[in-house]
């Protein structure tokens, strides 16, 4: 059975990928990646190619593998910190590659700012929960309890 790159328009034998070890191991990686993921995985890959060959089976499965078990956890460290990222990000950050080195550095900033909105939003609502809400006078708001003590 012939197969042919959606991305390349490349033709190749489907036993072939399967009899090969690195192309059966990258077609087993692939097959375990998110649907809303594979398009944009594909554009990652391509990334990689080097200008003057095809990037290799072998190379496309170690790239996958190194990168399936952060997708299949949803969580990626950077720096010593353990951030979110939920499959959304992984597209949203292959989208704005501009080389492969950088997709790490988008899931982490991402990861920082949903952090910083999430603290925002703790904060916020700790402040009604207390019975007092931010202003400048200090006064409590008809939704929030007064403090103990004060009328």
């Amino acid at each position: 059975m012939q197969i042919t790159c959606a991305a390349c328009g490349s033709v190749t034998s489907l036993d072939a990928c399967v009899n090969h070890e690195g192309a059966r191991a990258a077609l087993a990686a692939a097959l375990q990646v998110s649907p809303q993921l594979a398009t944009a995985l594909v554009r990652y890959l391509g990334l990689f190619r080097p200008a003057k060959r095809q990037l290799t089976m072998d190379r496309v499965a170690r790239l996958l593998g190194e990168l399936l078990p952060a997708i299949q956890s949803g969580r990626i460290e950077r720096n010593g910190i353990t951030y979110a990222a939920p499959v959304e990000n992984w597209r949203e950050a292959i989208e704005q590659m501009t080389n492969h080195g950088y997709l790490f550095e988008i899931l982490s900033g991402m990861g920082e700012r949903a952090e910083a909105a999430a603290e925002r939003s703790r904060k916020r609502s700790g402040a009604t929960r207390q019975g007092w809400c931010k202003q400048k006078s200090r006064r409590p708001l008809a939704r929030c309890r007064p403090r103990s003590g004060t009328s």
